[in-house]
């Protein structure tokens, strides 16, 4: 008889973040895993390609410094998060304004929000023609509305936010009486850029979960590259638990077969993989729709023409193909060679034809400069980068099929790296009241650890 490559008490197919944590996790627990990957490396969609000392994320997700995984789970004790300026920038009529900063400097949570208004320094040191608008949220009245909704959505629970009656976001801004310019001019640009979906048919429940991290954190980015977090995961894990380059072909409740490394018999198994790999393992499994991302990566030695500092820019006049830039050098300095300053920026939805000219095109008018010297260093598409949440969405979708039998990512919860963590953290608890050794493991979640 053909003899097994690895034996394990568990054995979880996918290295990307989920997987990789659940490991963590079992491993904590006294139970031995085995991680397989198809892949040569770890890590799935959160991956990072090094060009000529550059380091540029593939999808370049926007991480919250609110996530409670990304300070809670197993292995992750020496990731480092780089965070942006308070708030975002918005680019609209012509000038930029800066928007959701928390008044003071402070904290965020519990605050009221301060719109001012911040002119982009013009190039060649010639005066901004007058904006026809004073900000992109309207008078004094409509900011402080808004600064005092998303005070208070930054401590509100997440139950009472999951009892919200479910629509469509854009649908739901609409009905609670927001102005339409507060939504087009801030609202739509910032849930565009967190929830990878600028049509907003998220389900507004998610929605409001991606504001309430906005509200109560700061975003950030981690040291390094995305490629980081499932590196720090492997790395940590006992030596010989991660094998790559495995791939597996069939499934049951007590093996998993590969094809090239046999049977591997197992007393669970655990997907761990993206909706659709694991739909091919399981069929039936639901495979969600899915948000494409484009991210373009420029560099310039004219740094000093670049003056966003460490902000987000959105384009809330949606002037062109890009929904967000950023000079990400600043925030990372780790991520381009001295001198150099990398310039990342997404496209959501189907990229245009001529990608380059219009990109360029459009990152002049948004950081007010020549962008005819920038060199193009990778351009990233990703067709199925983040499942789609429309409504109704389950949350918490379930993570045992049956005994002997799991499934986690962030199409079971989320669709965020906090999403993908959590769901691992709720699949692992499973498996181990299945097993019998759930008293390792505190089953009961406070409120702030379910926030996804």
């Amino acid at each position: 008889m053909h003899e097994p490559a690895y034996q394990a008490d568990v054995v979880i197919v996918g290295a990307g973040i989920a997987g990789l944590s659940a490991a963590h996790r079992l491993n904590s627990a006294g139970v031995t895993t085995a991680v397989l990957e198809a892949a040569p490396y770890v890590g799935g969609r959160m991956s990072t390609e090094k060009v000529d000392g550059f380091r540029l994320d593939r999808i370049g997700q926007l991480l919250s410094t609110s996530y409670p995984e990304l300070r809670l789970a197993p292995g992750l004790d020496a990731l480092v998060l780089r965070r942006y300026a308070p708030g975002v920038l918005l680019h609209r009529d012509g000038r930029r304004h800066r928007a959701g900063a928390p008044a003071g400097g402070g904290s965020a949570r519990g605050a009221l929000y301060a719109v001012r208004a911040l002119a982009s320094a013009p190039r060649g040191g010639s005066p901004v023609a007058p904006p026809r608008s004073t900000a992109p949220m309207g008078g004094a009245v409509d900011q402080a509305r808004l600064g005092a909704a998303l005070g208070r959505i930054a401590t509100t629970p997440v139950e009472r936010i999951l009892a919200r009656p479910e629509l469509p976001a854009a649908h739901a801004l609409a009905e609670r009486g927001v102005p339409a310019r507060t939504i087009d001019g801030f609202l739509r640009p910032l849930l565009a850029a967190l929830l990878c979906d600028p049509g907003l048919t998220t389900s507004s429940r998610c929605a409001d979960l991606a504001l309430r991290s906005f509200a109560s954190g700061r975003l950030c980015v981690p040291e390094g590259g995305a490629e980081v977090l499932p590196d720090l995961l492997a790395r940590a894990l006992p030596p010989g638990t991660v094998h790559t380059g495995v791939r597996v072909t069939s499934v049951s409740t007590t093996s998993v077969t590969t094809a090239d490394h046999g049977e591997i018999r197992c007393r669970a198994v655990l997907l761990a993989t993206d909706a659709r790999a694991a739909a091919e393992l399981l069929p039936g499994l639901r495979v969600p729709d899915f948000h494409e991302v484009t991210v373009v990566h420029h560099t310039t030695d004219e740094a000093a023409t670049l003056t966003t500092g460490t902000s987000l820019l959105l384009d809330a006049d949606r002037g062109g193909p890009v929904s967000h830039t950023s000079v990400v050098s600043n925030i990372d300095p780790s991520r381009a060679p001295q001198g150099r300053a990398l310039i990342s920026s997404t496209i959501l939805g189907a990229p245009p034809a001529d990608i380059d000219t219009a990109v360029r095109m459009h990152l002049s008018r948004l950081y007010g400069t020549s962008t005819r010297r920038w060199e193009t260093l990778a351009v990233h598409h990703t067709p199925e980068a983040v499942p789609a949440m429309r409504p109704p969405h389950d949350l918490r979708r379930p993570v045992r099929l049956l005994a002997g039998l799991y499934v986690c990512g962030d199409h079971r919860d989320t669709s965020t790296v906090q999403g993908a963590l959590h769901s691992a953290h709720r699949a692992t608890a499973a498996i181990l009241a299945d097993l019998g050794t759930a008293g390792s493991m505190n089953r009961a979640e406070p409120p702030q650890r379910r926030a996804a």
